[in-house]
């Protein structure tokens, strides 16, 4: 007669079950990085287009994509604030619009590059306007854009 290991039997002789395994963290998150790429593409492609109506020209402040991030973050301003203090919206389009859309239309890596070329161009006070134009009109709309949404819904709510 053979006696069980005491961890791997209990009492009464049966196998003791089988460790459960962590879930992955990406379990059931396929359909969320599904829109926020299918979003991604949305807005990147809507940044394209921009950028070919009105092409930056070389050594000159790049206004496209100056005006791209600054509509992007007022966009960004009214929609959290619908979405966290007004509409109760399905799970998907937070990641979708907000991260996929809008992150796909403004860009940090395009405002960079752009601040090189500008340097590379013998332009470094463009660089440097640009540079904290962007950061500091970033900042301003996106609060105006939410500061005018919340006063706009609460007017509608009287």
């Amino acid at each position: 007669m053979t006696v069980p290991h005491p961890k791997s039997a209990d009492r009464a002789g049966s196998p003791a079950p089988e460790p459960t395994r962590a879930p992955s963290p990406w379990q059931g998150q396929g359909a969320v990085v599904a829109v926020v790429a299918l979003g991604g593409a949305v807005g990147a492609t809507a940044r394209y287009a921009a950028s070919l109506l009105w092409p930056a020209r070389t050594g000159q402040f790049p206004w496209t994509t100056f005006g791209i991030n600054l509509v992007g973050c007022a966009v960004i301003g009214v929609f959290m604030v619908v979405i966290a203090e007004v509409w109760a919206a399905h799970r998907l389009v937070r990641p979708f619009f907000g991260t996929g859309v809008l992150g796909g239309f403004t860009t940090f890596s395009t405002y960079a590059v752009e601040i090189q070329r500008l340097v590379d161009a013998g332009e470094p006070r463009t660089a440097l306007a640009y540079l904290f134009a962007t950061l500091a009109g970033a900042l301003a709309v996106v609060w105006l854009a939410m500061k005018a949404a919340r006063r706009l819904l609460a007017w509608r709510q009287r």
